[in-house]
């Protein structure tokens, strides 16, 4: 009897032992917390898709252990804002190529009645995602060359195509950029001619049953095929090689001078309060998704949320590089979340803050408990 007990412990153990540890993001989603559980029993209507890193330090090196969900390039989902994050990327980094003009230097689009400067303009995109702000470093930089720039630093497959809310979208020359050198001498750039924009190739490209055009309702389903494309893969490493530059070859970093990366990741990181946004409407969580978003509550001072976001047309999407020094807690995710019932589109019923901020909340902490206790 004694023997067989003791049996019985011990193939009981071995059996513990041999059972593979469960994916740290499998079993998040697997949670019963409602903001997760609603999303992931219809995921079918939510089009999720994530992508959440590990970062182990050990001596001088950086352990990248990536872990995925329903990652897939091929499927389209709307990218929205968070196109603003390579734009930014790049205009800092033709500026630093050019050395013509810093981020200080003034200057107005042809056209524009606003004097701004790179620095203003960036600041915004981060802190508030201002539409304004994107196409004006769109006019600078021109589409073509956004995607050249993109292609060469392995950060596809990508394609940006248009300017976002604005009527002159998808016309194919940018505006000219006047920057004032001095107190009376003004300098234009040349506008740029942009090649055809090519339908996208990929699947889930018509969707929904209608969406609204110039106030009218039009009973079809809606084509994203002219639309800008980012996919998960494609944004998480362009995090990856802003946070962790020296990870990779010098062709596939963003040539940033030091002060410029600085600026850059304060920018990131950056709340509403801090670009002198004081109105209630922005508080802190305004747009950093994870962990926070369904919170208005002030975010701690210890912890770092460097991200971009996006939403429109029903789909948020988050790519941010948490890092909390308090803790020694730092990981990546990126994420996206389609939240359209009705399934048209462009008429501004979409559940972002019953379902959709609530997920990318709830995913953020799941995650940030998940590190804290590892």
């Amino acid at each position: 009897m004694r023997f067989s007990i003791l049996l019985l412990i011990l193939l009981c153990f071995c059996c513990a032992k041999e059972e593979p540890t469960k994916d740290p993001l499998l079993h998040i989603l697997d949670s019963e917390k409602i903001e997760i559980k609603r999303v992931m029993d219809n995921l079918e209507d939510h089009e999720v898709q994530i992508r959440y890193t590990k970062i182990n330090r050990e001596k001088d090196s950086i352990i990248f252990t990536d872990h995925d969900f329903n990652v897939n390039d091929s499927i389209y989902f709307y990218p929205a804002s968070s196109v603003k994050f390579p734009v930014a990327l790049l205009a800092l980094e033709k500026l630093t190529k050019e050395g013509i003009y810093n981020i200080d230097t003034p200057f107005y689009v042809e056209g524009d009645s606003t004097t701004t400067s790179f620095k203003k303009e960036i600041e915004k995109i981060f802190a508030v995602s201002d539409n304004d702000a994107y196409n004006r470093l769109f006019e600078y930089l021109g589409k073509d060359y956004i995607n050249q720039k993109l292609q060469q630093k392995g950060l596809t497959p990508s394609r940006i195509s248009h300017r976002l809310s604005t009527d002159n979208a998808y016309d194919l020359q940018t505006k000219a950029l006047v920057f004032h050198e001095n107190d009376s001498t003004l300098n234009y750039t040349e506008s740029i001619d942009n090649s055809q924009i090519e339908g996208l190739k990929l699947k889930k490209l018509i969707k929904g049953k209608g969406y609204y055009a110039h106030g009218e309702l039009i009973n079809e389903p809606f084509d994203f095929s002219q639309k800008n494309y980012l996919p998960i893969s494609s944004l998480h490493n362009m995090m990856k090689r802003i946070i962790f530059p020296e990870e990779f070859s010098s062709s596939e970093q963003f040539i940033l001078s030091d002060n410029d990366r600085d600026f850059l990741l304060k920018s990131m990181s950056m709340l509403p309060k801090d670009a002198n946004y004081t109105s209630e409407d922005y508080y802190d969580s305004y747009g950093k998704f994870f962990i926070y978003g369904d919170s208005k509550e002030p975010i701690p001072e210890h912890v770092k949320i460097y991200n971009k976001v996006g939403y429109a047309y029903g789909y948020l999407t988050d790519c941010a590089y948490i890092k909390d020094k308090k803790n020694n807690i730092e990981f990546l995710i990126t994420a996206t979340i389609h939240v359209n019932k009705d399934g048209v589109f462009n008429d501004d019923v979409y559940e972002y803050d019953e379902i959709g901020i609530p997920f990318l909340a709830e995913l953020g902490r799941q995650l940030y408990q998940y590190e804290l206790n590892k």
